[in-house]
C-alpha cells in the first residue's frame, strides 16, 4: 500500500463527523497512512420531508456509494442502520466495528422519566418504530402522551425540548455518545419498553469490492460479535420485507454464561403508529457462526412474525 491519504466519505452532519473521525483515527493506527473526510451531501440530509415519505432506504447512503463507486473517495462510514438490506455486489461492507450502545432514550424537560411525563405531553420523534412502541407502553400503562413527527439533528430535535414546544424527545442513545452530549439525557429506556432500529449504535465501513488489500486492511476494526448481531437484525428486517423507515424494531444479545458467550436472542417487534397493535416476538439458540446461520436466524423469527400478522401492520411495504 502506498503512504498516500485515504479519502472517506462521510455525510457531514456533526453526527457523522465525530462518528467518521474515530473511524479515521483507527483506520490511520492500521495503515500508517494520513485519512482525510471528504463531506458529500446526501439527499436524506437535504430533504425536509418525512423519512417515511422520502422512502426511507438509502436516502443517506447513495450518494456516499456513488461516491465510492466513481473513486472519488476510497471508503465510507455510515451509520448501519441506514443501510438498504440488499448489499450491492460492487461494494465490500469491510467492516463493523464494535457496537454503541444501542438503546434509545429519553430527553425530556425537568429532568423527566417517561413514566413522569405529565398527562397531554408532546413526545418528539421521526421514527414510526418509536412511535409505535411508546403510544403502545402508554397505553398498557395509562399514560396520556401524545408522539408528534419531527425531522433534524440532534441539536434541532433536543432544541424542541429546550424552547419548550416539546415536552420530550427520543434519540439514539450512540448518537449522543458520539458527541459527547450523553448527560443531557434524562432516561435509558429499556429495549424492553422500545426495541431500537435493527442495526442501531452500530457503524459500516464500506469500500469497492475491486479494492481487496483496503478491504482487508478495514476488516481489522471489524467485531465478529456486532456483526453477527446485526446480520441477524437486518435479515429479520429484510424478510418483513420493509424498508429503514418501517415500524421494526430488532435487537440480538449475545448471552454470556460466565465469561463464555453461548447464546443469541433476537428479539423483533413490528406495530401500528398509533400503538394499538403490535406483534413482538423472540428466539434464542445457539450463536450463529456464518453470516447464512445469522441470515437464516432472522428469516426464521420474521417468519414467525409474519405467521403472527406483521405484514399488514407495517402499512406501506418497500418496493
Amino acid at each position: 500500500m502506498t503512504t498516500d491519504a485515504l479519502k472517506l466519505g462521510t455525510r457531514r452532519s456533526k453526527l457523522a463527523m465525530a462518528q467518521s473521525g474515530h473511524v479515521a483515527e483507527a483506520v490511520r493506527r492500521i495503515t500508517g497512512r494520513p485519512v482525510e473526510l471528504v463531506e458529500i451531501t446526501t439527499y436524506g440530509d437535504v430533504s425536509r420531508e418525512a423519512l417515511a415519505q422520502i422512502g426511507g432506504t438509502g436516502v443517506f447512503v447513495t450518494a456516499l456509494r456513488d461516491a465510492l463507486l466513481s473513486g472519488e473517495v476510497d471508503f465510507a462510514v455510515h451509520s448501519l442502520k441506514d443501510l438498504p438490506t440488499a448489499q450491492p455486489d460492487d461494494l465490500t461492507l469491510a467492516a463493523v466495528p464494535e457496537r454503541e450502545d444501542p438503546r434509545d432514550v429519553l430527553v425530556a424537560r425537568d429532568g423527566l422519566t417517561l413514566a413522569q411525563l405529565p398527562a397531554g405531553s408532546r413526545v418528539g420523534t421521526g421514527s414510526p418504530r418509536r412511535m409505535a412502541q411508546l403510544n403502545a407502553y402508554a397505553r398498557v400503562h395509562g399514560l396520556d402522551i401524545e408522539t408528534v413527527p419531527i425531522r433534524g439533528n440532534i441539536d434541532t430535535r433536543v432544541g424542541y425540548v429546550r424552547s419548550g414546544e416539546l415536552d420530550a424527545v427520543v434519540l439514539a442513545a450512540a448518537g449522543l455518545n458520539r458527541i459527547g452530549r450523553i448527560d443531557e439525557v434524562t432516561e435509558f429506556l429499556s429495549v424492553d419498553v422500545v426495541l431500537p432500529a435493527p442495526g442501531q449504535g452500530a457503524l459500516a465501513i464500506e469500500c469497492a469490492a475491486t479494492r481487496v488489500e483496503l478491504a482487508a486492511a478495514l476488516a481489522e476494526l471489524d467485531d465478529p460479535h456486532t456483526r453477527v448481531a446485526v446480520t441477524a437484525e437486518r435479515s429479520l428486517l429484510a424478510a418483513l420485507e420493509a424498508g429503514c423507515s418501517a415500524p421494526v424494531g430488532a435487537l440480538a444479545d449475545l448471552l454470556a454464561d460466565g465469561q463464555v458467550v453461548n447464546e443469541m436472542r433476537l428479539r423483533g417487534v413490528v406495530g401500528t403508529p398509533d400503538g394499538a397493535e403490535l406483534v413482538q416476538l423472540s428466539t434464542t439458540g445457539p450463536v450463529p457462526t456464518s453470516h447464512n446461520d445469522a441470515i437464516t436466524l432472522g428469516r426464521e423469527l420474521a417468519d414467525e412474525m409474519l405467521a403472527k400478522g406483521a405484514a399488514g401492520l407495517m402499512g406501506e411495504r418497500a418496493q
